[in-house]
This record gives structure tokens, sequence and C-alpha cells, in this order.
């Protein structure tokens, strides 16, 4: 079988022909001399091969971490240059049906709920709008009740004469719904798998429509026929085995870029963080994660790389020379969080953040460093 030939079943057919937790086996099996010829081979800007790539994310590729990150960091200035594109995600809502053991909107968690008004809206778009910022991530909850499709679309018409790129991270859609909004205004779409391990996503998700494994999986596939433009897929690592995780979000970003070759592919591993409800979290190094990041720029050289402000401050200055192209700034992680000053009125977030610096001293920072923050991607104005 063609791991990236599409078939009437989407990624989820193909995912169900890996057998995950035999990965974690082939990945360790890598040695030195399969590492050396995946870097030879990225070198000479071959393609990688998914053996290359299993090199490149072992434990055997950690001896060679210098050389990947100047082989990644030469390949993003190539395909990217010095541009750092900054976006802003604005939640219209925390209510929420499913029953996720690691999130903060889980709908156990007895937090205070709340889904924006028009009203609302208006006054965090001019919040994110005053501060500079073009491209938009609007959130929701798992609640399709309380967030409908035609929410999300009068949200959208609400704000696009602000926002030039719209993308959402809602729960999942058919395809003629991803076709409405589009025409509302959202050109991208974000959804994350959050774990690719069908077993350990039973364990995790114990209630809601988050249940659904394939039908997640295949949301990729839906936007990208009804003419969605950019899509970001993502594991949130720390569910399961780190590494099996990162060769299937490979797999995955590889068989979107050539099934869907008019769509701009994102790739992001957040890191589990903090939360209500969220305990005895697992350690994924920051060594390890910087192996993860360069290997995924090096077998997928054309896709954004996106990292969040779940990450440090200092972490992510490192990071932006090397692999990513892609940042949120100046996050707000609930509901109306960018016009409540008052703490007490504030609605529950759905992880911590670590990096809180502001929109306008990321722009700084990242001009200090030499890179080109933008806030615009032109060919969201041309599409």
């Amino acid at each position: 079988m063609d791991p990236e030939k599409r078939d009437a079943g989407g990624f989820a057919s193909v995912a169900a022909r890996v057998d995950f937790s035999s990965i974690a086996t082939v990945v360790s099996r890598r040695t030195d001399r399969d590492v050396k010829r995946a870097l030879d081979r990225a070198a000479s800007r071959e393609q990688l091969s998914f053996y290359d790539y299993c090199a490149l994310i072992s434990p055997a590729a950690d001896s060679y971490l210098e050389a990947m990150a100047v082989a990644a960091r030469d390949l993003t200035l190539q395909r990217f240059g010095n541009v750092i594109q900054l976006f802003a995600p604005l939640y219209l809502s925390n209510e929420c049906n499913s029953h996720c053991t690691y999130c903060g909107f889980s709908v156990g968690n007895q937090i205070r709920r709340k889904t924006l008004s028009m009203e609302e809206l208006d006054r965090e778009a001019d919040a994110l709008y005053e501060q500079g910022i073009r491209h938009v991530l609007l959130l929701t909850g798992e609640d399709y009740r309380a967030t409908p499709v035609e929410y999300l679309e009068k949200a959208a018409l609400q704000i696009r004469d602000r926002f030039p790129s719209i993308s959402i991270e809602v729960y999942p859609l058919k395809t003629p719904d991803y076709a409405r909004l589009r025409k509302a205004g959202v050109d991208g779409l974000a959804v994350y798998q959050e774990t690719y391990d069908p077993v350990r996503y039973k364990e995790v998700h114990l209630q809601g429509m988050k249940k659904r494994l394939e039908f997640r999986l295949n949301c990729p596939d839906r936007a990208g026929q009804a003419g969605i433009r950019k899509i970001a897929i993502g594991a949130l690592l720390g569910l399961s085995d780190p590494a099996s995780e990162v060769y299937m979000l490979g797999l995955h970003g590889r068989y979107l870029m050539h099934n869907f070759w008019q769509t701009q592919l994102s790739v992001s591993l957040p890191r589990l963080r903090q939360a209500t409800g969220v305990s005895d979290l697992p350690e994924v190094r920051d060594r390890e994660f910087v192996r993860y990041l360069l290997a995924l720029r090096l077998f997928l050289p054309d896709a954004v790389i996106t990292l969040s402000t779940r990450e440090s401050p200092e972490f992510r200055d490192r990071m932006a020379g090397l692999c990513i192209t892609q940042m949120s700034a100046g996050s707000k992680t609930d509901p109306g969080g960018y016009r409540i000053s008052s703490e007490q009125d504030r609605a529950a977030e759905q992880f911590s953040i670590d990096d809180h610096r502001s929109i306008g001293v990321m722009r700084n920072r990242l001009k200090e460093l030499g890179k080109d923050p933008i806030f615009l991607d032109w060919s969201s104005v041309l599409k």
C-alpha cells in the first residue's frame, strides 16, 4: 500500500493499516548509519523516505542534533526566508460536551462556561486588530449545540472585514459545512488528532463527539475537498509514545501534501500542559522535542511549522532561528480574555501558557533575532 495515496476511506483507512504499537520498535532500531544517510539525503535536497524519517526521530539521531539543526535551518531559510508569521487565537466558547481527560474544557470540570455574543466578539476582534493581528484562529469547545455551524458562520462574517485570514479550530464538521464556512471567509482549519494511538485515544476520550476517532482523522480530507486553503494538523505530546506520534504526524502530513497539493500544510507538536483536572503530566524533554521538530522540517520541507505560547519565551526564541515559521503571540485561551480585565470575571482557560509576551514585544524580539515577523499572509489576500 502506498501510504500517500488517497482512497475512499480517507486518511483513517491509511492509519488503520499501520500498527501503532510497532512503530516505537522500528524507530528504536535505527542506527548511526541510518541517521548519516538521512542527513546526506537532506543535504542534497532529496525527498526523505519514511525510513529516513524514522532515523531522524530515533534516539540514534541525538548525537547528530547539531547537524540536524544546521540542515533544518538552511532548508527553512531556502523555503521561507527569515519570515515568521504571527497569529492569535480567539476563543469563542469553552462550552463542551466531550470528556477528554487532558483538557481544561472537559465536560466534567466545574468551571465557568461562556460563549461570546457577537458584540463581545467584536470587542475581542478589535483588541487583536489594534495590536496588528490580521490572522486569527477561532476556537470553541466540542459543543455543536452551543456553537452550531450557523454561529460559526455568523462569527466569521462578523470579523472578516478586519482579518484577511480566518482559521477555525472547532469540533469536526462535514464537507458541506466546511464549504459553507469557506464562503463566509474561513480559509484555514486546525484539527489536532491529539493522539494517533487508537488504544490510547479511547482511553482519554470518554464521552461526546470526540470519541469518533475515524471521523476526526478524516477532518482534513473533508476540509480539503471543501476548498479550505490552509490545513493544520498536530499531535499532543504526552498522551502516548512521542516518537510514534511524530511518525504518524509525518505520515499524515505527507498524505495531505500529496492528495491536496493546492492546500498549505501546517504541523505542530504541542506538549501537554497543566489545565483544570489535569495532573501527573508526562515529560517530553527539550532535547527530544527539538529533535522531533527538526526531523519534521527535514521530512516536510514545505510545511509551515507552528510553535505556540505553551512553550517558554527562551525556547521559542531559540527555535525561531532553526525551523519554526509560524507562532502565536499574546495568546489568551479563555473566551473574552482580551477585553476582560477582572480576573474573577474570566471564564476558564483551556490550558496554561508559558510565553506571556505581548504581541508588540514578540514582534520586536523576532526583529532582534534577525527575523521578519509578518501579520498578514499575502496569499490570503489573493485567495
